[in-house]
């Protein structure tokens, strides 16, 4: 009966997450395929785009079902359940979810470092007429080889920091060697494997303060405003037209007669002549945004977009508001930054984290507010990617259209939502560190009671709490194996806030945007698919 129950409550976990997954490879494709090119897509490009993208969305769609397993192994009143009572069956279902992200992270570096690099610099030497395939190949692999490098620097790092005490000072340099292939070997290379995706959510975290907070700030307040008026666009576009052939024409007068234009007057007609063209350009694309049956529908659906978006900014107040107090909490009351600012117990009351203790055992419920939170964030993420475009440092690489983005930007673009995906794995425990660790779980305290007598207490699971009483998710192993990644985390956190607060603040001040806000640029060069238009 014990085992049937425990084959029951797995398959339900397990089933919730392949419909999740089927629905996040349908999700990937209809992603991808909206900012495609139509004149420059590629098979190859698509595909690693397509499964680089959900190969991130699964892994996070992993943790709901690893915070699920650890939770259902107990009753509410902190006792195992019959079938988890055994150290052996909880060892094999933790073992289970330890090696669905063993596969899933492997994945993702085999994506990071040698798929996506291998297609990107594929079709990178492809511009180059002069080189055949097996040239572009070659090229190809000698660029990838680079990252390979840096993918097996990292493993070996990772394999072997010291994660315990040194051995005594008497100890020779052979046991000292031996006792670290030991350590590797007892951890079946986990330490290995979570230092390079550690420094890979390092990495994310820089893209989520950059693109995330940003995107949660300006998506929200898009859709409230909406956009200006096509027709008065267009209006107000003929009259830029007619203003700027007028003064073209006054400087051309001035040669009439024979005379030369003075080297400033020819500056001055070579812009006015790269402005008209620009505004021609603007013109034509105004003009079939009006006669585009979706903008049409987009303006039926002007108070559907009005209440998403106040909703989209009432769950990014929540989502700030909640990191605002994880973080408050660590500060004052973690063990110190030489811990990864671990908190014992919880201390402050966090909205996010209850809400979630809430619909936990109303399984599937927190699977769908942890899914909705992820696709949030890929939301915003995208939405802050796409007014920013794809930059390094100082320098626009790429900018991401619907039906006009490149294939190099669009692997550019999954690089960076992969990242961002593998970051919000920590975010969510920072907005819910408790409901990330332990679930639902509670464990029984004595306490004394008259006399010689005890009474039993349920407490929730914390970091305080006994070790064989309490099991920690295999996720937050993975994420916090490493205490520096934590410190690192922690103030990118208040970097994140205080980000969204400025996007939050300039969004505000910003205008209306146009119909066609980003299709037309002054600097669009003859690549950037802004004349393929549909």
């Amino acid at each position: 009966m014990a085992a049937q129950t425990m084959i029951s409550e797995s398959a339900l976990g397990w089933s919730i997450f392949t419909f999740i997954l089927l629905v996040i490879l349908a999700f990937c494709w209809i992603y991808i395929r909206k900012f495609q090119s139509r004149q420059e897509s590629e098979v190859i490009s698509t595909i690693t785009a397509i499964c680089a993208l959900a190969i991130a969305l699964i892994t996070s769609a992993l943790l709901p079902v690893d915070i699920f397993l650890v939770s259902f192994m107990k009753y509410p009143n902190g006792t195992y359940k019959e079938w988890a009572a055994s150290n052996v069956t909880r060892g094999h279902i933790e073992d289970t979810v330890l090696y669905g992200y063993y596969t899933l992270y492997s994945i993702i570096l085999f994506c990071v470092f040698l798929w996506i690099p291998f297609v990107y610099f594929f079709y990178e030497e492809r511009d180059d007429e002069n080189v055949n395939t097996c040239s572009q190949v070659k090229n190809a692999l000698k660029y990838t080889i680079g990252f390979a490098v840096v993918c097996v620097a990292l493993l070996v790092i990772g394999a072997f920091v010291p994660l315990q005490p040194p051995p005594g000072r008497n100890a020779t340099q052979w046991e000292k060697v031996q006792e670290i292939f030991e350590e590797l070997g007892s951890s079946h290379g986990l330490p290995a494997l979570s230092f390079s995706i550690s420094s890979l959510t390092l990495i994310g975290m820089l893209a989520v303060i950059t693109y995330t907070a940003y995107g949660m700030s300006v998506l929200p307040l898009n859709l409230i405003k909406g956009t200006r008026s096509v027709a008065y666009e267009r209006l107000e576009n003929t009259e830029d037209i007619d203003e700027v052939e007028h003064q073209i024409d006054e400087l051309k007068s001035k040669c009439k007669d024979g005379r030369p234009l003075s080297s400033r007057d020819r500056n001055n007609l070579q812009e006015l002549e790269g402005k008209l063209q620009v505004l021609k350009r603007r013109g034509r694309h105004l003009e079939i945004a009006e006669r585009n049956c979706c903008s049409k529908f987009g303006r039926a659906l002007r108070p559907f977009k009005i209440v998403l978006g106040v909703f989209f900014i009432l769950v990014a107040l929540l989502l700030t508001v909640a990191l605002f107090i994880s973080n408050l909490d660590k500060a004052l009351h973690s063990a110190g930054i030489s811990t990864g600012f671990i908190v014992f117990g919880t201390n402050l009351t966090n909205p996010l984290n209850e809400l979630l203790l809430v619909l936990q055992p109303v399984f599937p419920l927190d699977y769908i507010l942890i899914t909705v939170i992820t696709v949030y964030f890929v939301l915003t993420s995208m939405a802050g990617i796409r007014n920013m475009g794809i930059w390094f440092f100082w320098i626009r690489l790429y900018k991401i259209r619907p039906k006009r983005t490149r294939p190099q930007a669009l692997l550019f673009l999954c690089m960076i939502l992969l990242l961002i995906v593998l970051h919000t794995s920590y975010m969510i425990y920072s907005l819910a560190p408790q409901y990330v660790m332990y679930g639902s779980q509670k464990y029984l305290v004595q306490q004394p009671s008259s006399g010689n007598s005890t009474f039993s207490v349920t407490k929730n699971c914390d970091a305080d709490a006994p070790e064989d009483e309490c099991i920690v998710t295999r996720s937050y192993l993975f994420l916090h194996k490493f205490w520096f990644f934590s410190t690192i985390y922690y103030f990118g956190n208040w970097a994140f806030i205080a980000v969204f607060l400025i996007g939050l603040v300039v969004s505000c001040c910003k205008g209306k945007k146009s119909v066609i806000e980003g299709e037309v640029e002054a600097d669009d060069s003859d690549v950037s698919d802004d004349e393929y238009v549909h």
